[in-house]
């Protein structure tokens, strides 16, 4: 995954400040016919190119209207595919036009005219691994991962169509996508938690006299082991 950050500050609703504890992700695109990330996440980094209509979704209200996602999928400047993130992930978005603002991380994959294969397996590849991430970053399993047209179905977004005016043309669904998403969680790396230390001490001697006991702790640190010590006990 080649994840990036580009936080849209001058949205509305990134003004708003009103969060959420992602509960599921819901998977959109963008219904128009360009792949390119400048179109939405803007102003140019260096790696998006330059939006000539300036008409990215960094702005008030992008179109006049009251809308942000988590993140974008698409086409750098250069050709090669990448993931922005546009609001912090636990920032309360508006993608679903209904209840799974409220509990949903969304993000949009740019649609190109839908047919070119190779872009499709890129940014679907892309997606699966977003997805991943997010899993575990907040406890989720693939079966935390809808698209707008289940969360329709469900109530709780608003009625429209994607991915699976989409995905279908290639061969994929959101059962492929949940299944391909469940075996890249498999195959991740698992956590590796730090073995706790163990400590074991050696006693050089026991003396009656504390002004030997002194002197082989003196002989002892000149040696090198500055950790030694005197324990005084009955």
């Amino acid at each position: 995954m080649n994840l990036r950050k580009l936080i849209l500050t001058n949205n509305a609703c990134f003004k708003a400040g009103k969060t959420i504890i992602p509960k599921g992700i819901m998977v959109h695109s963008t219904g128009a016919d360009n792949p390119w990330l400048k179109r939405y996440v803007g102003p140019d980094d260096g790696l998006l190119g330059k939006n000539q209509y300036n008409n990215h979704w960094n702005q008030e209200k992008p179109g006049g209207r009251q809308v942000c996602v988590h993140a974008f999928i698409g086409k750098l400047a250069d050709g090669t595919i990448a993931t922005y993130q546009t609001l912090p992930w636990n920032h309360r978005g508006w993608h679903a036009g209904g209840k799974a603002n409220d509990t949903h991380i969304g993000f949009e994959i740019c649609e190109d005219g839908l047919s070119d294969s190779t872009y499709f397996n890129k940014v679907y590849r892309e997606a699966v691994e977003l997805c991943v991430y997010l899993c575990k970053e907040f406890g989720l399993t693939e079966k935390d991962i809808i698209c707008h047209s289940e969360g329709y179905k469900q109530g709780i977004a608003s009625n429209h169509g994607d991915v699976m005016h989409w995905f279908p043309k290639h061969g994929k669904s959101m059962d492929t996508f949940r299944s391909d998403v469940k075996s890249g969680l498999a195959s991740a790396d698992p956590v590796e938690t730090a073995a706790p230390k163990k400590y074991y001490r050696v006693q050089i001697g026991a003396f009656s006299i504390k002004a030997n006991a002194e002197t082989m702790l003196s002989k002892v640190k000149a040696a090198g082991f500055t950790d030694a010590f005197i324990k005084y006990s009955e």
